[in-house]
């Protein structure tokens, strides 16, 4: 059987979201209007909301239901 790698990451969940989040942005910038810029921007986006519901469900008032 594979051992499973394990991985020490040096900087939170919530950093290398916004890092990945900033580096999406930035190449947008940079490439003219269109299909591959539309892309960027929703990786951009879709990163932000992963941060946000990350930082929603360590919020201390998340309730476990109920059934």
């Amino acid at each position: 059987m594979q051992k499973r790698r394990r991985i020490k990451h040096e900087k939170s969940f919530e950093q290398r979201l916004a890092e990945e989040a900033q580096r999406f942005r930035e190449a947008a910038e940079v490439i003219s209007p269109g299909m591959a810029q539309e892309l960027l921007l929703k990786r951009a986006r879709m990163a932000e909301a992963a941060a946000h519901m990350n930082q929603w469900l360590k919020s201390p008032n998340l309730q476990r239901s109920k059934g």
